[in-house]
């Protein structure tokens, strides 16, 4: 059974529901039984057109689903519009549909995290996860995107700047989580450039490029995570990052700066320089404070405090650091690496465990650890 297939067919097969009259919320939940149906039909008898099948069942279940419902003239209706059997056309929806989730009546929040958990594919705990919020409230809000958007035609497209940030999350999602959608995000991020001359899609277009160019380099054999200053830098993709470098610089030219363009820049930065040692620490914390104007992000602030950290020594990164609440995600850990720099080793291992505790992943949690355990042994010796 190919899940992979499954999850790439997902929202073709929801937009034809929702173009033929299914509510959103009803249509997310009959592509759902008809996937449950799938993985139980297909090691066995698998179907020659794999979305045909996919459309047929799935309307199937809408209309099985509705037939309690009052509005039975209209239940008819959706009868006759039943798909005809045969292979389904092959066009590619999912960009299309990104948009109508990014719905108007919705907050710019609330249409992310539908669109994320209906047509990325994420899960409740990774979308809270992305947004630093506990899993139930994030439950909630993607409970009431559904109620908001049930019924409601969608004939009003959301805006480019939502459907960005839902691109930026799932590619985060797929370059550091638990499910590979970085190339989908690459992918989607190009059409969306192909078919929109906006700054900050070129500039996402580009950070993700430029990301994903080091990608290769972030693991290990053993699977366990190598920091950039440690990567080995002959196995970054030199083609993604030339292409990466030349979009950014055509978007910076246009004078718009945004959000993506800063996050692009800094990347950039880093894949100019040759070595670690020659990174130019103290640009990237220029492009840091354009970002922290741009977006007040306490993340953004907090990898500022790392570039600080850099430029100017350990105790001025502290120092910025003291700034931020220490509840942050990642805190411990870029406090326990500004006070390693600074020599205190038993706080740094600390911190390294306590970091190690919060980390939102195995790889990640591994790493830590064993930062720790390379600390301690060290005071030991």
């Amino acid at each position: 059974m190919n899940e992979a297939l499954l999850r790439s067919l997902t929202p073709s097969v929801l937009t034809v529901l929702v173009r033929r009259g299914a509510d959103f919320a009803a249509a997310e939940d009959a592509v759902q039984d008809a996937l449950v149906e799938a993985l139980r039909v297909w090691p066995a008898d698998p179907p020659r057109d794999a979305k045909g099948w996919l459309v047929t069942v799935a309307w199937r279940k809408f209309l099985d689903a509705t037939r309690s419902d009052a509005a039975r003239r209209r239940r008819e209706d959706l009868v006759e519009e039943e798909p005809p059997r045969g292979p389904a056309p092959a066009v590619d929806d999912t960009l299309q549909l990104y948009f109508l989730c990014a719905h108007p009546s919705l907050t710019p929040s609330s249409g992310v995290a539908l669109t994320l958990r209906a047509v990325g594919g994420l899960t409740t705990r990774q979308i809270a996860r992305a947004y630093l919020v506990p899993e139930a409230t994030m439950a909630q809000r993607i409970s009431r995107a559904k109620r908001t958007v049930s019924g409601v035609r969608f004939d009003r497209p959301g805006d480019v700047a939502t459907v960005l940030r839902v691109l930026y999350l799932v590619f985060n999602e797929g370059y550091s989580g638990d499910v590979d959608l970085a190339a989908e995000a690459i992918r989607l991020t190009r059409q969306l450039a192909a078919a929109i001359d906006h700054p900050e899609v070129a500039g996402l277009l580009a950070l993700m490029l430029l990301h994903h160019a080091r990608r290769a380099a972030r693991t290990a054999p053993d699977g366990s995570l190598v920091p950039l200053a440690e990567q080995d830098r002959s196995r970054w993709e030199t083609k993604s990052i030339a292409e990466g470098v030349e979009i950014l610089q055509a978007a910076l030219a246009r004078d718009r700066l945004g959000e993506f363009q800063a996050q692009a820049a800094i990347a950039a930065l880093h894949a100019d320089a040759p070595t670690a040692e020659e990174t130019d620490w103290v640009q990237i914390v220029e492009w840091y404070d354009e970002l922290a104007r741009l977006t007040d992000s306490p993340v953004v602030r907090l990898n500022r405090a790392v570039a600080v950290g850099e430029a100017d020594g350990p105790r001025a990164g502290l120092a910025a650091l003291a700034a931020l609440d220490a509840s942050l995600p990642r805190h411990a850990a870029v406090a326990a690496y500004l006070h390693e720099r600074d020599g205190d080793l038993a706080k740094a291992a600390r911190l390294y465990a306590e970091a190690a505790h919060k980390a939102p992943n195995l790889a990640e949690r591994d790493h830590l650890t064993r930062q720790a355990a390379r600390l301690n042994a060290r005071r030991c010796r």
